[in-house]
């Protein structure tokens, strides 16, 4: 099991928890910085996701439709509101009780746990090494230096 509890624009790295996922582990966490992109990959039936988004806040549901009337709050929980500890734990509560649901049954969560693994190829150091040539550094392999043919 991997706990990855980083505080909205706060994660350092995704490398951490890729690794794990990358090596079987089921993951418990909130929507931020890689665990986006692993739960996009090992699915939500494998990522105990908690905690708040403030996308309903901001659609309008809670106003009629309009999307304005909470603008200011919504702005002030992205630039002053980091932490959310308290107000994410009762949702943290649940995930955790999801994950000991899932542990109770080897079975369910040796599958998981195999489908974490054979779903993460997105993360390979190839693929990211070709992501940075091609979007950051602007750069196209040469003819002819391709893997060696054998």
């Amino acid at each position: 099991m991997s706990e990855q509890i980083s505080t909205a624009g706060k994660e350092a790295s995704g490398t951490g928890n890729m690794k794990f996922s990358l090596n079987g582990a089921l993951t418990i966490g909130t929507l931020d910085g890689a665990n986006v992109e692993i739960r996009e990959e090992v699915g939500p039936e494998s990522f105990f996701l908690f905690g708040l988004t403030i996308d309903l806040i901001a659609s309008g549901t809670l106003s009629r439709g309009d999307a304005e009337l909470f603008r200011p709050l919504v702005e002030n929980l992205l630039d002053h509101d980091p932490f959310l500890v308290l107000a994410d734990y009762q949702s943290y509560v649940e995930a955790q009780e999801r994950v000991s649901t899932l542990w109770c049954d080897p079975q369910a969560w040796t599958r998981q746990s195999i489908l974490n693994t054979a779903r993460m190829g997105k993360f390979s150091s190839d693929r990211s090494i070709r992501d940075y040539c091609e979007q950051i550094w602007n750069i196209q392999p040469s003819q002819g230096q391709g893997p060696a043919e054998g």
